[in-house]
């Protein structure tokens, strides 16, 4: 099993914090948002190799990082990925970026999470592994208990099993608060669709289209995460996020 991080967003809406440094790198608490992603899959049993997929402009930063990151935790093997990009103006989006590294990479063979950089758990992820292992494909969902808020995440329904049956974007009228977050198991049986799906013309941006669109073709478990997740959108919530999740750093240590 890979991981693979998408960070080669711009996130322009966090200018000026951003333009020098990328948003995954960015402190939370005491340390750069993806260490909390990577604290939380470490105990992950079978981890081949953390793929980090980055731009052009800050490929070197990540470098860096997890070089230093890897002496503290000499367990994980990092690859960093430069998809190229230098703006906005001809980035791969989140779904090329995927497509990218499974296809430069040679990773067709082994079973993929993917999960974005800049989203915070406070809880160790084993139990979304272990519950997505022998899927097709699971999404990790969480319950944000506010249906205003749902406005801007992805609206999921699912059947009795888990399954998906319907899943939307961004909903105008939110019928529920299960949203369905940037966080991603694939099996080897469906990583060769990402090219399918790239080659038909889809939108290559945000990574829950993917979701959106392999529902309907293949069965998508879901599996809600426990705890606190946190998706990092402005200057705003990343102060509330400071603010939040200090509290887990004051119980670990």
């Amino acid at each position: 099993m890979n991981v693979l991080i998408l960070a080669a967003g711009y996130a322009t809406r966090l200018y000026p914090l951003t333009k020098t440094k990328a948003k995954p790198l960015l402190e939370v608490a005491g340390k750069p948002m993806i260490e909390w992603v990577l604290d939380n899959l470490a105990p992950v049993p079978d981890i081949e190799t953390v793929y980090v997929v980055t731009n052009a402009k800050f490929a070197e930063d990540f470098q860096r990082w997890a070089d230093e990151y890897r002496r503290r935790n000499p367990k994980l093997k990092f690859k960093i990925v430069n998809d190229g990009s230098t703006d906005d103006s001809n980035k791969l989006g989140a779904i090329g970026d995927v497509n990218l590294v499974l296809t430069r990479e040679n990773l067709a063979s082994s079973d993929v999470i993917v999960v974005a950089g800049d989203n915070l758990f406070s809880e160790p992820l084993t139990e979304f592994v272990n519950a997505a292992r022998g899927s097709v494909a699971t999404l990790a969902t969480y319950d944000v208990g506010d249906r205003e808020a749902m406005k801007k995440y992805a609206s999921i329904t699912t059947d009795s099993d888990g399954v998906i049956t319907n899943f939307e974007e961004k909903p105008q009228n939110p019928t529920s608060t299960l949203a369905g977050i940037a966080l991603y198991y694939y099996s080897r049986d469906v990583l060769s669709l990402f090219t399918t799906y790239i080659a038909a013309g889809n939108n290559p941006d945000q990574p829950g289209r993917f979701v959106q669109w392999l529902y309907q073709r293949k069965p998508v478990k879901t599996f809600q995460i426990r705890g606190t997740w946190f998706d990092i959108g402005s200057k705003e919530t990343l102060e509330e996020a400071n603010r939040i999740f200090a509290q887990f750093v004051n119980r670990e240590s």
